[in-house]
């Protein structure tokens, strides 16, 4: 792997796990996932709390509501307050699946991982993306690319973190590809890396979607759902 100047920076995908998170558990709970947008001080409950702008999202109301729902039950968070709903128009996607609402948290921020990835150099980039328990975060580091593990391993000591680095380069020259990409659900992006992978767009083709959907176990017409879903996303300008 090349070295990365610290002029440029270097951007990393991290990929983790970390304990008495309302958001990871939610999402390990229930389909759909959740964006991390901003965190602001709350003015009336001190320092104790914040208040964060996040997008609970799934392919139908129904998951959303659900998750909204685990979400206001969780004894680590305090007031929601829902925003608005949103579909998909294809022109303009707030998050990743077909149905999306924003909302308020009122929340402990020893919760959440964002601002200790912040005090350790890591800045984020983009939202957040809490998925079937697990956290994605678009970073970047501008220190020297040789401390980056030593960062990340003080951050899991303290925290108890699970921390994998799921993609890093320099900054700038991601591809067209891999940014629409991140715009699909977990589920999907499972379906379409593994159809890829099986030579499903090869001509002709060196699997079927029957031996996908088996291999995934799950039904054929599920498979073709989030197939079909994530080549409207990819095609999407």
């Amino acid at each position: 792997m090349s070295e990365v100047s610290t002029e440029a920076g270097t951007r990393l995908r991290l990929d983790l796990w970390h304990p008495d998170c309302w958001a990871i558990q939610a999402t390990e709970r229930h389909e759909g996932g959740i964006l991390a947008h901003a965190v602001y001080d709350t003015p009336t409950r001190g320092e104790s709390t914040v208040n964060g702008l996040f997008t609970a999202y799934g392919e139908t109301e129904g998951e959303v509501e659900t998750l909204i729902a685990d979400i206001e039950s969780s004894p680590l968070t305090d007031t929601v307050r829902e925003l608005q709903t949103q579909f998909d128009t294809r022109r303009h996607r707030i998050a990743p699946g077909s149905v999306s609402r924003e909302f308020f948290l009122e929340h402990d921020p020893g919760n959440m991982i964002c601002p200790l990835l912040l005090e350790h150099g890591f800045v984020h980039t983009a939202p957040g993306k809490i998925e079937g328990g697990r956290e994605n975060w678009d970073v970047r580091y501008l220190g020297e690319r040789s401390d980056i593990e030593t960062e990340i391993d003080e951050i899991c000591e303290r925290t108890g973190a699970e921390i994998d680095i799921a993609r890093i380069g320099s900054v700038g020259g991601e591809s067209r590809e891999l940014q629409q990409v991140d715009r699909l659900t977990r589920s999907q992006r499972e379906v379409y890396e593994l159809a890829r992978e099986k030579g499903y767009y090869e001509w002709p083709r060196e699997v079927s979607t029957r031996e996908l959907a088996d291999q995934l176990d799950i039904s054929k017409t599920t498979l073709l759902e989030h197939l079909r879903k994530a080549e409207a996303k990819l095609l999407d300008p």
